[in-house]
This record gives structure tokens, C-alpha cells and sequence, in this order.
């Protein structure tokens, strides 16, 4: 019975907090928007603990601060962590969706193809099978058209290279990459049948990198990104 309910507060905080996070990032409560507490309870109608903890997440997120006798104040697009994977997410279901996609495909061209020659370099015996194995679900689901099954292979296999350059701070970029696939295929900027040269772009990364190709694995990236590229460009605004 704890547990139940412990569920159903930590499912209102989400609720609150994704409601809050969508309205901020769309600009419905603008920079300088001032909120109370007792604001928040109202509108959601939840407790106040939960009303503060939403605002605590938010505020952590660099979305909104806090102070006595103001209250909580929305903050602008510059003191946002963009990187936060619900930012980026919240982001994308919004209006500014093109920009958004934009702004991620070029921040990704700057460190997955190095992520790609230093896992061509670095990787271990346990990655080579991982992206192996990822490719291969790619192409099983691209044939039944399980597009959801497709992403969270193409998200693996994403998730592994970045892993397998050794870099700390290459691997921290894993959400972000997961959010943009994700975007792309929520929001319908996915082929219904995912293109088969971008699958075979995935198996030459993983070849190259098992078989300590650095170049090879570099360039295949970058291809895999322009491919995501021209979907992006057209993406509506």
C-alpha cells in the first residue's frame, strides 16, 4: 500500500513538473514570470509538498529560481541546462521543434564522429558484440517495421559507441543523442521503413571499429549524421 502510494505522488510530481517545463520552454510563462506555491496547488490541484517538489526539479534544471518574499521566478533560455534530456524533450514537443533539432544535429556532428574514431581505437571485445548485435536488431525490426523496436536498437547502438571511446565525457552525451533519435521518431521525421543506407552506414561504424579502423569509423559517422540531417532540415517548425 506504501509503495502504491508512494508511486501515485512521484507520478503527480512528474505531471507537475512536465506540465511547468512545457509551459517555460514554450514561452507560455515567459522570462520574469513570477509563481507561488500556493499558485501551483491550485491549478494542478496537488499538495503543497508536491508543488515544491516539482518547482525543486525545475529549479535544478535551471528553468525557474526561488526566493523569499518573490516567490518563483522563470528564468531565461540562457540559464537553462539544455542538455538535461526532459529540457530537450519538452523542447522538441514544442513549437520550436526545428530549431531544436537543428541546434542538437550540429552540437552532434561536433563529438560523434570523434566518438567514433576513439572507439574504433579503444572499444574492447564486449562493445565490438554490442554494436554488432545492435545493427543486427536494426535490421530485423527496419523489415517488420517496428519503429519503436528500430529506435531503441539505433539508440544502443549509439549509447555503446559513445561508451566505447573511453571518454567520460563523450558517454555523458548518450541522452542527448537518445532524445534527438527519439524526437525524430515521435514526432513522424522517421521513414515509415528506415532508409537502408543509413543501416549499412551503421555497419560500416561497427566493422571499422572492430577492426581498429579509425578513419573509416569517423567518416561512416559523419555520413550517419547528414543522413539524420536532411530529415531535420525539413522538419516543420
Amino acid at each position: 500500500m506504501t509503495t502504491s502510494s508512494g508511486d501515485a505522488v512521484h507520478r503527480l510530481h512528474q505531471s507537475v513538473r512536465d506540465a511547468l517545463g512545457r509551459r517555460i520552454v514554450a514561452a507560455q510563462l515567459p522570462a520574469g514570470a513570477v509563481l507561488t506555491l500556493e499558485g501551483i496547488q491550485a491549478t494542478y490541484a496537488v499538495s503543497r509538498p508536491v508543488a515544491r517538489e516539482a518547482v525543486r526539479v525545475l529549479q535544478s534544471m535551471g528553468l525557474v529560481t526561488t526566493r523569499r518574499r518573490v516567490g518563483i521566478t522563470v528564468l531565461p533560455r540562457t540559464e537553462w541546462n539544455v542538455f538535461d534530456p526532459m529540457v530537450i524533450r519538452w523542447r522538441l514537443d514544442g513549437e520550436g521543434r526545428r530549431d531544436q533539432l537543428v541546434s542538437l544535429s550540429e552540437l552532434r556532428q561536433g563529438f560523434e564522429p570523434i566518438a567514433a574514431r576513439l572507439a574504433a581505437e579503444r572499444a574492447e571485445p564486449r562493445h565490438h558484440g554490442e554494436l554488432a548485435r545492435a545493427v543486427a536488431d536494426m535490421v530485423v525490426h527496419a523489415a517488420s517495421g517496428d519503429l519503436e523496436a528500430y529506435l531503441e536498437a539505433d539508440t544502443t547502438f549509439h549509447r555503446v559507441l559513445l561508451q566505447a571511446g573511453g571518454n567520460e565525457m563523450l558517454a555523458a552525451f548518450g541522452d542527448v543523442v537518445a532524445e534527438l533519435l527519439a524526437g525524430r521518431t515521435h514526432h513522424h521525421l522517421m521513414p515509415a521503413t528506415p532508409n537502408p543506407a543509413a543501416i549499412e552506414l551503421h555497419e560500416k561504424v561497427a566493422i571499422a571499429v572492430r577492426t581498429g579502423d579509425p578513419a573509416g569509423a569517423e567518416e561512416a559517422m559523419r555520413a550517419i549524421i547528414d543522413e539524420a540531417a536532411e530529415a531535420v532540415s525539413s522538419a516543420p517548425d
